[in-house]
């Protein structure tokens, strides 16, 4: 401020405050206030100042990098191809070398650097207003609320606050400094992209970040996503596993059994595998070396149990088309025994059988006498091999925007077909014992530790844990969605689904057992005629002649009341007929459905209307859980291989035709006894096994600490990307209750297994029957070595681990995890909005 205009202002404040009447000490007073007010007022206009200096400099460096980046759009735009460069000339050098072709470059390189001008001159301008002091429009009219102080604390207050002012400022100047270098040192990497190519590392980081900005698909609708997981979890395998458990296990005591492991062991493990999937969004080989990379080999062990898995399931829908293409005649082919060529009489072996058994055993799988008979693939079922994974690759190939809506009609398709067989076997003869077995309660089973024990593999086996397609197909799901309810609602359909299968099935079986034991009767009957009329029996071991209403009753009731020596003579001559052993004879695996079941609904009338619904049911059932199978595989294989993500279609169609290639082999005369070697004895273990260690990454590896007194971290992410805490019962099931359960089948099954004799139920063609036979020392071999094989990448992993000291913990160290080859965590994009980059 010039001298005299100060001067001036001085004798006017003295002639105001003599008016005034102000003494010298109350004079002294308001000058030391208006010094004060007048350094606020200058700290302030400094800091401001230096506030709109940096808010200019961010504006013009984010307006820089656009242009920067537009720049080098046009620059590859009109940059020739690579191909019709000279040798050795890098596209980027004919740019830098003939300017005059990149107008636009240009252009933009001379708005950069006026930009620059501007925002220096900005600058200067904005350190120099703290200079600028103007008392004219300053009003004091608020001198009278301020503090009275003493002038030593006055001094102190301006000095405290002069300071903050001052580094405020500083910083302040200190980041509009950097940011004005940063953009001329952007501005000179701009002309330099005109006259020298990329760097190599430089490109490498480009490819890099098209990596990481990889789009993954999301389901269209949280409905679809339900419904595959359902779809998933209706193995046909795991429904009449539960019908036989039921049956020999307790009835109705083996059900409260199974709830309480499902509620206090399913869902909870369940929950670990959506969350996992969903929260990383990675397949089930990336989600756990992202949770703790000594488990990381968990996940190729789960994909490699999955691949067999879904090798010996699909094989399942071979002989379900089979017999659903031999059901559209009158009558059905297993009704009846087949007659000889040129001849009136029957096949001597099916007469020795039953029709059903015989067309099961002869005539579908040409089954051998023995595992060790070999044989080329049975040509009839290659043609539906071919058939079965033609219509999953069908349903598959185009991704989540096809699987989503198939599954919108597949998946509830069973339950009305369920419902028309549950009304239907409701009024069958017989159906009221079938349900009085239901109802069976048996209390010893309650303290049993096998049934406990095949209670806690069903449920893994039900809900398809440890195999990989639930982390798999969670992945896909918006990470804001709580999985808790999803995991409940899967687990409850799955439930639902089980118990209106076994319902009906112990409905059916009911009138089936009826019908056997009534044919048994009368033909004890047509014996004891012919017998007494040759003479070897008394006339008093006629039976009645009426015997149409009730056999079984009425020849029950008069063999009762014979004479103890005759009927010792008639029991000779007779087998026994009873109507609960023949019930129980119901034995478990595929001949349960192909055998038993087609026999009873040769028994009812209309039986090609029912024979083709029952096998459109499980085909329905079967399809649908392949879906999921096979999308824990190909889902695994696009995120770990980025180039398999461009061509996904090709990609399908060479796995579909190698597993076609390797079900062959289960299309054998021995394949079904191979079947029974991994499903009952070789695929409860790796799963176990998988389980446990996916149990411990997230509850004790992903952020351990003490778990008595906080939840593992794992949930508090989770708690974050949801809004709201997830149960406390949850962090008790995980780390307490879950794995001592685990451990504890593990070991049962373990023991098991090592004591009971490894047999298995073939065809003796000799004797048409079925006979039990042990598998030979080979095949126990093969069954370890196959478990070593999909267990070693665990050990492997966990050594690589030790021997480079990685920590065994998450490597987040206390950070949320987020996955570097998805979306964002929050805003995920539908799949119908990235149809081109879907990797399903």
């Amino acid at each position: 401020m010039p001298r005299g205009r100060r001067e001036r202002l001085r004798r006017r404040r003295a002639l105001s405050e003599s008016r005034a009447g102000l003494t010298r000490p109350e004079r002294a007073c308001s000058r030391n206030r208006e010094l004060e007010l007048y350094e606020n007022q200058k700290c302030f206009l400094l800091f401001l100042s230096r506030f709109l200096a940096h808010s200019i400099v961010e504006h013009l460096k984010s307006q820089q990098k656009v242009r920067v980046a537009e720049a080098q759009r046009t620059e590859r735009s009109v940059t020739p191809d690579m191909s019709s460069t000279q040798e050795g000339e890098h596209p980027l050098e004919r740019a830098g070398a003939a300017p005059e072709s990149l107008p636009g470059m240009e252009t933009e390189a001379q708005a950069s650097k006026s930009s620059l001008t501007n925002l220096s001159t900005e600058i200067e301008f904005s350190e120099n207003l703290h200079e600028i002091k103007s008392w004219e429009d300053k009003s004091t009219a608020n001198w009278h609320q301020m503090l009275r102080v003493s002038e030593s604390q006055a001094f102190k207050a301006r000095v405290l606050k002069a300071q903050a002012w001052e580094i405020q400022a500083s910083e302040a100047h200190r980041r509009a400094s950097q940011t004005r270098h940063t953009s001329v040192l952007e501005m000179d990497a701009t002309q330099a992209l005109k006259q020298k190519p990329l760097p190599e590392k430089v490109q490498a980081t480009e490819k890099e970040k098209c990596e990481i900005l990889f789009t993954r698909p999301c389901w269209s609708n949280k409905i679809e996503y339900i419904l595959t997981q359902v779809g998933y979890s209706m193995k046909i395998s795991s429904l009449w596993h539960f019908f036989i458990l039921w049956l020999h296990n307790g009835g109705c005591s083996f059900l409260i059994i199974y709830i309480l492991m499902l509620f206090l062991v399913g869902v909870p493990l369940l929950f670990l595998e959506m969350a996992a999937g969903q929260r990383i969004r990675q397949s089930s080989i990336g989600v756990w070396k992202v949770i703790s990379a000594w488990i990381g080999g968990v996940g190729y062990t789960s994909f490699m149990v999955c691949f067999i898995t879904g090798l010996y399931l699909n094989v399942i829908n071979v002989w379900t088309l089979f017999y659903l293409s031999q059901s559209f005649q009158f009558p059905v082919p297993w009704e009846k025994c087949p007659l000889l060529e040129n001849s009136s009489d029957f096949d001597p072996e099916c007469a020795r059988t039953t029709p059903s058994l015989y067309f099961w055993y002869r005539l579908t799988l040409k089954a051998s006498d023995r595992i060790e008979d070999g044989g080329s693939p049975v040509f009839s079922l290659n043609l539906f091999l071919l058939v079965s994974w033609c219509l999953i690759g069908a349903f598959m190939i185009n991704g989540l925007k096809s699987t989503g809506k198939i599954m919108l009609v597949l998946v509830p398709a069973p339950y009305f077909i369920i419902l028309c067989f549950l009304f239907r076997s409701l009024l069958l003869e017989g159906a009221a014992f079938g349900f009085q077995h239901l109802m069976l309660v048996k209390i010893s089973a309650m303290y049993n530790m096998n049934v406990w024990c095949q209670a806690g593999n069903q449920v893994l086996f039900a809900l398809g844990l440890g195999l990989g397609p639930v982390v798999s197909l969670s992945s896909h799901m918006y990470p804001s969605t709580n999985c808790l309810s999803d995991a409940l609602i899967v687990a409850l359909v799955n439930l639902f689904t089980m118990l209106l299968v076994t319902s009906f099935s112990f409905c059916v079986l009911g009138f089936w057992a009826t019908v056997i034991t009534h044919r048994c009767s009368e033909k004890n009957a047509e014996t004891l005629v012919k017998l007494v009329a040759m003479g070897k029996l008394p006339l008093e071991a006629q039976p009645p002649p009426n015997l149409t209403a009730n056999p079984t009753s009425v020849f029950n009731s008069w063999l009762n009341s014979l004479p103890q020596p005759i009927k010792h003579m008639v029991f000779g001559y007779v087998t026994e007929c009873n109507l609960e052993k023949q019930f129980l004879k119901v034995k478990e695996g595929p001949s349960f459905a192909f055998v038993a079941f087609i026999e009873t609904m040769s028994f009812i009338p209309g039986s090609v209307f029912w024979s083709i619904l029952f096998f459109l049911l499980l085909l329905i059932l079967g399809l649908i859980s392949m879906i999921g199978i096979m999308q824990g595989i190909l889902i695994p294989f696009q995120n770990t291989f980025s180039s398999f993500r461009k061509s996904t279609k090709l990609l399908t169609v060479v796995v579909f035709g190698f597993m076609f290639l390797c079900d062959l082999f289960f299309t054998r005369p021995s394949g079904i006894y191979y079947i029974r070697l991994l499903s009952e004895y070789w695929i409860v273990l790796p799963i176990i096994i998988t389980i446990i260690l996916e149990n411990m990454a997230v509850g004790w590896a992903y952020g351990a600490r003490s778990l008595v007194s906080l939840p593992p971290r794992f949930l508090e992410d989770l708690a974050i990307v949801w809004g709201s805490p997830a149960s406390a019962i949850i962090r008790w099931l995980w780390c307490f209750l879950c794995p001592i359960v685990l451990v504890a089948l593990f070991v049962i099954t373990l023991i098991h297994l090592s004591l009971k004799s490894i047999t298995y139920v073939a065809w003796d063609s000799s004797s048409s029957k079925e006979v039990l036979r042990q598998y030979p020392s080979w095949a126990l071999l093969v069954m370890i070595a196959l478990f070593l094989i999909v267990i070693l990448p665990i050990p492997t992993y966990f050594v690589y681990c030790l021997a480079h000291r990685i920590s065994f913990t998450s490597t987040s160290q206390g950070k949320p995890i987020i996955s570097f080859k998805s979306l964002p965590l929050i805003q995920p994009k539908p799949s119908k909005e990235v149809h081109k980059e879907e990797t399903l």
